[in-house]
């Protein structure tokens, strides 16, 4: 049930709505919570805060842009499958 939170809270993010996404993965432990909220942070702009939350996931920062973390936490949050969810971002 908790990927199913972790990837509502996703969905809230690429719908613009930071807040809502953060609020949800507040309620979360883990590494794929932690990096989530690591993610937020860096979309956030909060450098300091991101770098607390990739420790916590025991990661080091991510390396590409927001868009690749974010395809790599969605293909981790559902486990590789495809479709609508496990597709690679437009070009």
């Amino acid at each position: 049930m908790t990927d199913h939170l972790l990837i509502e809270a996703l969905d809230r993010l690429e719908a613009g709505d930071w807040d809502e996404a953060h609020r949800i993965v507040q309620d979360f432990d883990g590494t794929g919570a932690a990096w989530l909220h690591a993610h937020l942070h860096r979309v956030e702009g909060d450098a300091e805060n991101a770098r607390h939350w990739y420790g916590k996931a025991s990661m080091a920062p991510f390396e590409g842009d927001v868009t690749e973390e974010r395809y790599a936490l969605r293909q981790e949050l559902t486990s590789g499958t495809t479709g609508a969810m496990g597709q690679p971002p437009q070009e």
